[in-house]
């Protein structure tokens, strides 16, 4: 068997025909600048290589079902060994999904609460069991003593009004004799006459006996009884046990109710159907809420989205009226013919609108009112009803088979909110009341992992219990163990998936794979450090280490520094990025990659380095985010200095998304850029006098099909379509900007829209994509492609990298001026017209960035950037903080939430947020220069600055700067935290509010 993977001429995207061999059982990191084609070597080549092998040797029936991979431009590879890819695509955006079903943690809690489960009544809340026949009898034999008087009782009847005559008639013919009403015996050949508007408890005598122990005519005959007992009400009896008091001879009695169902003896109406794992799934009907089913929350169209401008009246447009969008017609009529029945002035300001009045416009009154309409087809004359806006538009949203309409009301028009029956817990409140350990399977899925393997490490059970519970608890307690070493006790079992990040969602799939134990397999990882602070590192890697250990190849695509020193071998990609990359650089030990001399070795070996900066800028304004609650935080005050980079950082998990992007992005949107976002909780915020707009470059795509590519979106196309416009040729044959698109008719070739591609369909092969014949993948018809500007014509412009394009428009300012930005950010070697759908999301936000500098400002904007070092090299991180450094000398403000140290230590201040994850997080630990973070002993960030920075450097320290201020014990108390008081999730961390 051979001991290496052997790779011989790879050609892939940007592979420069390359041989290598990859040692087999050995942690090897792939690295290089970006676009260098680490990716292509990893994924395309080796994993794409080994997938396409394992599906081949399945039947042709199989491969119809799993679809076929197509097979990646290398002549061959050796010693592959079965791959598994660990990417960070692979995210499920289905609500439904969540870190407890993908790591089949709730599958496993199903069958715990369904097989040891405690039922309770969802209306009193006490213990319900059902119990056999058999359970009841032994039971009372056992709990009561000898000469006990035993009346079986059948409970027919509970608190309901009636004579009941066909009961006592029917009763007595089946040959009973007694009845107990409301307590007091009565019997049946008597005339019981009841008063019909009162309400009765009913029971049947069925028989009275006296207990005897190991009497076998006793035990048969009290369980002929109970079972018929049971016959009559439905599964349930009552034992009234009458004994003596062997201190003072005096009789009791007591009323003992059991079940062969759930059900509660007081709240009969109440029915718990029998405990199994179904019952417990939010993906089934069976226990699923009714109202959301199972998701926990629901769309629902939010009145103020239909505000457009409350300064403009009804008439003017200040509501959106469904389908009254012109103001005439039938629906603006009949909201017209409303508004005068219910006495609405339709021209006065949308503000000054009553409650009253708003709620009648937008759920209408129920209450018909005359309606004469005279249209040119038709006419009416009679009684209307108006629905309401808000009713017309949900009607519309679930009636209508059209998608696009579904589509645009739920994107223009509905917000996702908490359900109203089950409250966001799922399912319905009788699955609720069964509980383990005195929590229901809900409560326990709102614990972080880290508490959850607590509670069950600790669960007491019966000895009956914990013999049915054995297996299955160890699943569940290795599988939470394993997210633990991943760094991921942070997150809840309910959360879902969608809400995860790349790197949270990769080192959930690591921990499973690590749970699965496999050896002699290949995995290929795609950075599973993007999100991690570097505290957690050491537990990646250990994770990382020990699935390298149980005998598996671990190729893992990354950048950060500490995973490369810990590899057994580096392969580094380049040396530049597209067409300049795509070669192996250097390849051997981190030690000898140091002594390379490639890119990555130098910054490795310190030779090369980014910068600290002379000084740290001073600022003056700030912006206040007071009091804020969502999540984990723990009702903190957060200052953030305006006119400068600021980082936000803290452990994962700790509340830097919660603060920045659920709640000061939307909040701010709101009141600066007139949005409509749901910022979480909060009580204020000051300092937006210093701000004209806020602008998120996040990591989504910057377009969902093909058909959108940089050129688009940046707008360079506009100019470029432009350009060609105004060629002699163009003029000459009367062409217009429009016919250089390739999304309309005109200019573009029909034969493939303008795809330049077209798809072809196979029954049990993949779909093959073929190039257009008509166009040879040009996009443009032969008219199009003959307009020429400088020797090249709109395709070819198209085809051009970033680059490229810069040194051919270098003389035409406006697109020299975009294209310029695009080489900055570290985009040179994409191309123009590369879709949208091939590009990462660290190139995406990069794309944004461009665009955004690339536009005239007049500084007080506010740019928030969630990690934008994903996915970047060394060089790349320091091109990036060039650009955003850019931005804040043009006098903005830039606030990154990042866990890369050397964004942190170039930043002019810093937030730390923290101390642990989850629970444990959520305070401002310390807020300061990079220096001040650094002399902060309850700081995880400052203990890895103080490797990164002098200790004492004077030169760096800020020249003006505002002093943090705490509201309690100051500054000073942060600094006496002791090690074990910092470590300790459990103990509430003195929090430091900044004001």
């Amino acid at each position: 068997m051979l001991e290496k993977i052997i790779i011989k001429g790879a050609r892939q995207h940007n592979l420069k025909n390359i041989d290598i061999e990859i040692q087999k059982n050995k942690f090897v990191v792939i690295t290089g600048v970006s676009g260098s084609g680490k990716s292509s070597l990893a994924f395309d080549t080796i994993y794409s290589e080994g997938q396409r092998r394992y599906v081949e040797s399945l039947s042709a029936y199989a491969r119809m079902f799993i679809g076929q991979m197509t097979k990646p431009d290398v002549d061959s590879i050796e010693g592959l060994a079965p791959a598994i890819s660990i990417e960070q695509k692979t995210t499920n955006r289905n609500p439904r999904s969540t870190v407890g079903t993908i790591t089949e943690v709730y599958d496993y809690m199903r069958l715990l609460f369904a097989h040891v489960g405690v039922a309770h009544c969802p209306v009193c809340g006490k213990p319900v069991e059902k119990q056999s026949v058999e359970e009841i009898v032994t039971g009372a034999i056992e709990r009561f003593r000898e000469g006990d008087k035993i009346m079986v009782l059948s409970p027919v009847i509970k608190e309901k009004k009636g004579a009941q005559k066909n009961l006592f008639s029917n009763l007595l013919k089946k040959g009973y004799v007694r009845v107990r009403i409301n307590g007091e015996i009565l019997y049946l050949e008597e005339d019981i006459d009841l008063d019909k508007n009162k309400r009765y408890t009913i029971e049947v005598v069925v028989d009275r006996l006296v207990l005897k122990k190991g009497d076998h005519d006793f035990e048969s005959r009290f369980t002929q009884s109970v079972e018929n007992a049971m016959g009559l009400s439905g599964g349930r009896v009552t034992l009234h046990v009458e004994t003596k008091n062997e201190k003072n001879g005096k009789i009791m009695s007591r009323d003992y109710t059991y079940s062969e169902n759930y059900a509660c003896p007081d709240h009969e109406d109440v029915s718990i159907p029998d405990l199994s794992p179904r019952l417990f799934s939010f993906n089934a009907p069976y226990g699923a809420c009714p109202e959301c089913k199972g998701i926990g929350k629901r769309l629902e169209i939010d009145e103020n989205k239909l505000f457009n401008d409350e300064d403009l009246s009804i008439a003017e447009g200040g509501i959106y009226i469904p389908g009254a969008l012109s103001r005439k017609g039938w629906s603006w009529e009949i909201f017209c013919a409303f508004a005068r029945a219910h006495h609405i002035d339709l021209h006065k300001p949308v503000k000054d609108l009553t409650d009253q009045e708003r709620d009648l416009i937008f759920n209408g009154s129920g209450r018909s009112f005359r309606f004469d309409y005279d249209g040119k087809e038709f006419s009416f004359h009679g009684m209307r009803e108006y629905e309401g806006a808000v009713k017309n538009l949900e009607r519309r949203y679930y009636e209508s088979f059209s998608e696009a309409q579904k589509e645009e009301i739920e994107n223009k028009y509905m917000v996702e909110r908490v359900c109203k029956v089950c409250n966001g817990r799922r399912l319905t409140k009788e699955v609720l009341g069964v509980t383990v350990g005195g929590k229901n399977i809900m409560e326990i899925c709102d614990l972080s992992i880290k508490y959850a393997l607590d509670f069950f490490l600790n669960l007491r059970l019966t000895e009956k219990q914990e013999q049915i519970a054995k297996e299955i608890l160890k699943e569940i307690r290795e599988r939470l163990r394993f997210m633990m070493n991943v760094g991921l006790e942070y997150l809840t079992l309910g959360r879902e998936t969608k809400s995860l990040s790349g790197g949270e969602a990769q080192r959930i799939r690591l921990a499973t794979q690590i749970g699965s134990g496999l050896t002699g397999v290949l995995y290929v990882l795609d950075e599973p450090s993007i999100g991690l602070h570097q505290r957690d590192n050491n537990k990646l890697l250990a994770s990382l280490e020990r699935l390298r250990n149980l005998g598996n190849t671990l190729i893992v695509v990354e950048h950060d520094e500490e995973t490369m020193r810990t590899a057994d071998e580096i392969i580094d990609i380049g040396p530049g990025a597209g067409d300049q990359g795509g070669d192996i650089v250097a390849h051997g030990t981190p030690a000898e990659i140091m002594a390379s001399g490639s890119v990555t070795g130098k910054y490795l070996s310190r030779e090369l380095k980014i910068n600290i900066p002379d000084r740290r800028r001073p600022w003056k304004e700030s912006l206040k985010l007071l009091g804020a609650k969502g999540n984990n935080l723990k009702n903190i005050d957060v200052e953030i200095p305006l006119g400068v980079l600021v980082a936000v950082t803290g452990v994962s998990g700790s509340g830097k998304s919660t603060i920045i992007n659920q709640t000061l992005f939307p909040a701010l949107f709101n009141k600066l850029n007139r949005g409509k976002l749901y910022p979480l909780e909060y009580k204020g915020i000051e300092g937006l006098e210093y701000l004209e707009k806020v602008i998120d470059i996040d990591q989504s795509p910057i377009g969902r099909t093909p058909r959108s590519n940089p050129a688009t979106y940046t707008k360079l196309f506009d100019d470029i379509r432009d350009l060609f416009a105004k060629t002699k040729d163009a003029k000459l044959h009367g062409f217009d900007k429009g016919r250089f698109s390739f999304n309309v008719r005109g200019g573009r070739c029909e034969a493939c829209q303008g795809a330049g591609i077209i798809k072809i369909e196979m029954n049990f092969l993949p779909d093959v994509y073929v190039e257009c014949e008509v166009c040879k993948g040009r996009r443009y018809n032969k008219e199009t492609l003959d307009v020429y500007y400088k020797g090249k014509n709109i395709s070819d412009v198209l085809d051009m990298s970033v680059g490229e394009a810069y040194e051919f428009f270098r003389s035409i300012p406006a697109l020299e001026k975009r294209l310029k930005v695009l080489v900055d950010v570290g985009l040179d070697y994409i191309k123009l017209g590369q879709p949208a759908t091939t590009l990462s999301g660290g190139e995406a936000q990069r794309i944004k960035l461009a665009t955004e500098l690339s536009k005239s400002t007049r500084g007080k904007t506010i740019y928030i950037l969630d990690e934008p070092t994903t996915g970047l090299h060394f060089e790349d991180i320091r091109k990036l903080l060039e650009v955003l450094n850019r931005l804040v000398d043009m006098g903005n403000s830039v606030v990154v939430i990042e866990h890369n140290l050397d964004v942190i230590k170039t930043a002019d201040y810093i937030i730390d947020i923290g101390p642990e994850g989850g629970d444990g997080g959520g305070t401002v630990v310390a807020a300061g220069t990079p220096e001040e973070i650094m002399r902060d002993k309850a700081s995880y960030t400052g203990e890895y600055l103080r490797k990164v920075l002098p200790a004492e450097d004077s030169g760096n320290a800020p020249e003006k700067s505002a002093p943090v201020k705490s509201k309690s014990a100051g500054k000073k108390v942060a600094a006496k935290k002791t090690e074990a008081a910092r470590k300790s999730v459990k103990k509430a961390v003195p929090q430091k509010k900044i004001s």
